[in-house]
């Protein structure tokens, strides 16, 4: 089984991260306050301003582990690692199945229920354990609209439909996530619908920061078994995008979305964890960041029963499995790719 290694965060300002022999050392205002092994991390993510000596980023590069830029924020800057070797054969056969155009609707179909199926669990589930009468219908009859549209995914015909079918169950999902808030916390954390580019409350700051990080998760899976991250088949091909990264994201957004609302529901995150901006963008402050990241690490810590294994997984090990799974079904070891369902 792997090993799920750690991914060092780095997010306070003018950071600066230093080769010292076999490992990291962090040092904030010449004061070192953390030091990691080397042969503990997978990669390194750094937000906003931090810096990184030389020496670090060639060592990084040599052992194939990644470097990552985010802004402050969360968003994508850019990505440094070490040559990509690759699977000339799988990439071969990848780019032949983009081409054949009722494989690449059966993958968009499979993301998509994949995705739907997840995030109908997250409406099951907080209609189970919902305090509220109102509550419980609103978001079972939200559950069913979901269910709707997976029945009418066999039928989609072609990709815009798929993503038509995606997109209505999307809004729905998001439409229902505020019934799932703990009702003291829906006058800070309330969202109306989802907003990116930039978020415009407080969830949406939240879930944008969150699928930063599960986007890095499954870039660097999908090249770690040697694919093409740019080729994708749910989403389109566009210059500078990693579309199969997010294909294979799509069933592990609503892994996302629970942790949000746990963190929410438990108070862990408060108002004054984020900033407002003129314009009324919304973003996750300094505490609030380092919240966000403590949890996620610990998340990918937790274990889940995998269907096909049968066996308990690491969650943070979940996106390198599925893109194992993708390959076999690229190279037509598998009849058809099989999203990862929780329960």
């Amino acid at each position: 089984m792997q090993t799920l290694l750690n991914t060092l965060y780095v997010s306070t300002p003018y950071s600066y991260l230093h080769l010292d022999n076999d490992t990291i050392r962090v040092e904030v205002e010449r004061e070192t306050r953390l030091r990691v092994p080397l042969h503990h991390l997978g990669g390194v993510v750094l937000f906003g301003n931090v810096l990184v000596s030389p020496p670090l980023i060639h060592r990084l590069a040599d052992e194939g582990k990644s470097l990552v830029l985010l802004s402050e924020h969360g968003r994508f800057k850019a990505r440094m690692e070490g040559p990509i070797s690759g699977n000339i054969l799988l990439r071969q056969a990848q780019h032949a199945r983009a081409a054949d155009a009722a494989f690449t609707l059966a993958m968009a179909r499979a993301c998509v229920a994949g995705k739907i199926k997840n995030a109908r669990q997250v409406l099951l589930r907080g209609g189970r354990e919902a305090r509220d009468g109102d509550d419980g219908a609103s978001l079972a009859r939200r559950a069913d609209d979901l269910a709707a549209a997976l029945r009418a995914l066999p039928a989609a015909s072609t990709l815009d439909t798929v993503r038509g079918l995606e997109g209505e169950a999307a809004r729905q999902y998001f439409a229902g996530l505020n019934r799932v808030l703990r009702a003291d916390a829906r006058a800070v954390f309330a969202m109306d619908g989802r907003s990116r580019r930039p978020p415009r409350d407080r969830m949406n700051a939240l879930l944008s920061f969150l699928y930063a990080m599960l986007m890095n998760d499954c870039r660097s899976a999908v090249e770690a078994v040697g694919l093409d991250p740019q080729l994708g088949f749910l989403h389109a091909v566009r210059p500078g995008r990693a579309a199969l990264a997010l294909d294979l994201m799509e069933e592990f957004r609503p892994l996302a979305d629970r942790l949000a609302l746990t963190l929410v529901n438990r108070a862990q995150l408060q108002r004054g964890d984020f900033v407002e901006h003129d314009g009324g963008a919304v973003s996750l402050g300094d505490t609030g960041r380092k919240t966000v990241i403590v949890a996620w690490q610990e998340k990918k810590r937790e274990e889940l029963a995998h269907p096909l294994l049968q066996q308990a997984v690491a969650i943070g090990l979940l996106p390198l499995l599925q893109a194992r799974f993708l390959a076999r079904t690229l190279r037509g070891e598998m009849e058809s790719y099989l999203p990862f369902i929780s329960r």
